[in-house]
């Protein structure tokens, strides 16, 4: 089973939200019906980036590393 770190970037503040999941296309459906408490009122969002792993703990691994100030910029230089 993969596991997938992506990143989305909202539309209507350009703020990014970090996730990880094992079915992107659902996931993806979920954050454009307002079904993430988090995302809901961000929306319309872009998915801007994304990468695969093979354990759930290498994934959530570099979904915290994303959220901290190095990821952040990271993320920044990759997408901006």
């Amino acid at each position: 089973m993969n596991y997938i770190v992506y990143v989305l970037q909202s539309q209507k503040d350009g703020n990014l939200y970090i996730g990880q999941t094992t079915n992107l296309s659902i996931r993806l459906k979920r954050h454009a019906n307002g079904d993430v408490k988090s995302t809901k009122h961000r929306r319309p969002l872009k998915l801007v980036y994304t990468e695969k792993f093979d354990t759930r703990y290498d994934a959530l691994k570099r979904e915290r590393h994303f959220k901290s100030g190095p990821g952040k910029h990271f993320l920044k230089e990759k997408i901006f």
